[in-house]
């Protein structure tokens, strides 16, 4: 303890930047984040004049986001008032805060802090105004980010992209479409440009309020101005074809997904599995399967749950056996429940040299990777 409480100090005192930050990074339990707070506020009083402390300030923004990050509030304020009196904090320590104060749902602290720290002479930034829009969209207050809006431009902060785009995820949190429509038309005229953002904030508003034709031609317009669709683009527009078109709605837009090589992130891979088990298309399922393998992408376990559910059901225990060779061959450990759910079938079909394949192919794989809870160990007792 003393050796670390020393190799503290001798970090601030030498003011070694870079070295301060990486320590800082590795901050992870509320204890160490307050007590190097507290030895970071004892520094001052070691004969450091205000002119030597501010090259400290980025330091100090690093040891503000620990605590925020770990949603020490009370600490990250009481650390703030403590050291503003020494040297001044710039418009980034503030935005820090007030993110910290965001994320952990306080509208409320956000703007108490906010207008705090305005009396105290700090000039806030367009991410200052992005970070309290965010706050009251977030918590369906729309009218008090569009007021916010309004007050940005009289103090001559010119709004981004990303307050264009926040502000249409506000209005479709409320419904109010029409006003999502207005500010995204909007985006040229304040020589910005629609990005895949913005226009995922107007799906989801679209979507959000069941006009799903309108969504799709966006979708439509983006391809033609060679926007790129990415996970959250794919993922809105399946929930929302799930809810209003069925299965041949969600097939017809899966086709062109494939057809443009993209491949969708871990929770729509099993968001679409599972809806096509449910809705009988298991040939859509293993489509998927081989899709994302030719890729070079190992599919999430619960993928292979799904999938093996659905196929030993349907009687496609060949099928079912090979999308868990795969799984094994790439390294990835399959599910206690799905190779129990593969053996009873496998035996019920005497395909044993199949099981035993698995059965060797999983323990080649724990003598490298050590299964964790859940994870298939090899055949059971009972098994033969």
């Amino acid at each position: 303890m003393r050796c670390r409480k020393l190799r503290w100090q001798i970090l601030v005192i030498s003011v070694d930047q870079q070295d301060f930050r990486d320590e800082t990074d590795r901050i992870g339990s509320h204890s160490e984040i307050f007590g190097t707070s507290e030895r970071f506020h004892r520094s001052y009083y070691w004969g450091l004049v205000a002119e030597q402390m501010e090259p400290l300030k980025e330091e100090f923004n690093v040891l503000l986001k620990a605590c925020c990050t770990q949603r020490q509030m009370k600490e990250a304020k009481s650390m703030f008032a403590k050291l503003v009196p020494r040297f001044s904090p710039n418009t980034k320590s503030m935005n820090i805060l007030l993110l910290g104060f965001k994320e952990s749902g306080d509208v409320t602290s956000v703007e108490l802090f906010y207008h705090e720290m305005v009396k105290r002479g700090f000039n806030p930034d367009g991410v200052t105004f992005n970070i309290r829009i965010d706050a009251y969209c977030k918590k369906g207050c729309f009218g008090d980010a569009l007021r916010l809006l309004e007050e940005m431009e009289r103090r001559n902060v010119v709004p981004t992209i990303k307050t264009i785009t926040t502000l249409i995820h506000g209005a479709g949190l409320v419904r109010n479409i029409g006003k999502a429509w207005q500010l995204f038309n909007e985006i040229p005229l304040r020589n910005l440009v629609a990005d895949t953002g913005a226009h995922n904030a107007l799906i989801t508003a679209l979507v959000r309020n069941k006009d799903i034709e309108s969504a799709l031609s966006l979708i439509d317009n983006m391809v033609e101005k060679c926007i790129e669709l990415d996970s959250v683009t794919y993922h809105t527009m399946f929930l929302g074809l799930m809810r209003s078109r069925g299965i041949e709605g969600v097939s017809e837009l899966y086709q062109k997904m494939t057809q443009r090589n993209f491949v969708p992130k871990a929770r729509t891979i099993v968001m679409l599995m599972k809806y096509f088990c449910q809705n009988y298309r298991l040939d859509l399922g293993v489509c998927l399967w081989n899709y994302l393998v030719e890729k070079g992408y190992c599919p999430h376990s619960h993928a292979l749950d799904l999938l093996v559910t659905g196929l030993c059901a349907r009687g496609l225990v060949h099928d079912a056996f090979e999308c868990s060779k795969q799984m094994l061959e790439r390294g990835r450990h399959m599910s206690s429940a799905s190779f129990l759910m593969l053996e009873r079938f496998l035996l019920q079909t005497g395909d044993l040299d199949k099981l035993k394949e698995l059965d060797q192919m999983i323990k080649k794989l724990q003598s490298v990777l050590p299964p964790s809870r859940g994870h298939a160990t090899g055949i059971s007792t009972s098994g033969l």
